[in-house]
């Protein structure tokens, strides 16, 4: 069985005394709930280390929103792969459609970002997804496939395997905007078939991808009832406990 996955990135929202308050009360919140889905948050990197201590990290892992392609050195402003592990994070977002489009992630920048990260024990939400342009134009399965395969497939099937995926149509990122449950369902299951091509079935069937973009309380349980969604990359409904928990109980 893969594992479900419920993950809320705050993007660059809270300051460190706010932040340490969500996290603790999401914390209560899931204390004594048998959830049948893992439950992460990617918080800034300010916060990483306070709220690993803060909270229980068996219950809700940690994770970092990025991380730089580069293992140390000369390079101001930048937090390496090391660095984020060594916070008590499980998990960095890579690749995430904000990243790609203001901060220059190529596709090469990412591969080696993904390597860092695994080198170091941190495990890659690697986000994925098509602008509406490209949804509209008909290649949205095209510019998928390559964000997979110019930044992933020259993994070994091991490494691979330690990969969660994160399909997000840039088109309903923060818009209201979604994607219906059967074109979701649709991209996964050809982002399943396109692993499939790559690493075979069997790593196909245990790689999880996530649903994100304008996912939240009233649409969560429909997204998530498709076979090959697997869960989701919550953003601005993470950011309050009342929105975030009914996403987790979808499932």
């Amino acid at each position: 069985m893969r594992r479900k996955i419920v993950a809320g990135n705050w993007k660059m929202n809270t300051a460190l005394p706010e932040g340490l308050a969500l996290a603790r009360e999401l914390d209560e919140a899931l204390k004594g709930k048998a959830t049948v889905c893992d439950v992460v948050i990617a918080t800034p990197f300010t916060h990483l280390a306070s709220i690993a201590a803060a909270i229980d990290t068996a219950r809700i892992a940690v994770a970092a929103e990025n991380a730089a392609d580069k293992v140390g050195g000369a390079y101001t402003g930048e937090v390496s792969a090391a660095m984020v592990a060594s916070t008590g994070a499980a998990y960095v977002i890579l690749g995430h459609s904000e990243r790609r489009a203001y901060y220059c992630d190529t596709p090469a920048i990412l591969k080696t970002k993904v390597e860092l990260a695994l080198a170091n024990g941190l495990k890659p939400i690697f986000c994925i997804g098509e602008v509406l342009a490209e949804r509209e134009g008909g290649v949205h399965f095209e510019v998928v496939d390559a964000q997979i395969r110019e930044s992933l497939f020259d993994l070994a099937a091991d490494d691979f395997g330690q990969i969660v995926l994160a399909y997000e149509p840039v088109w309903a990122i923060g818009t209201g905007k979604t994607a219906t449950a059967a074109q979701a369902q649709e991209m996964h299951a050809h982002i399943r078939q396109t692993i499939a091509g790559r690493y075979g079935d069997a790593v196909a069937e245990n790689t999880t991808i996530l649903y994100g973009g304008s996912c939240n309380a009233g649409n969560a349980r429909e997204l998530f009832s498709n076979p090959d969604v697997d869960g989701g990359l919550i953003g601005g409904a993470s950011l309050s406990v009342d929105k975030f928990m009914p996403i987790i109980e979808a499932f």
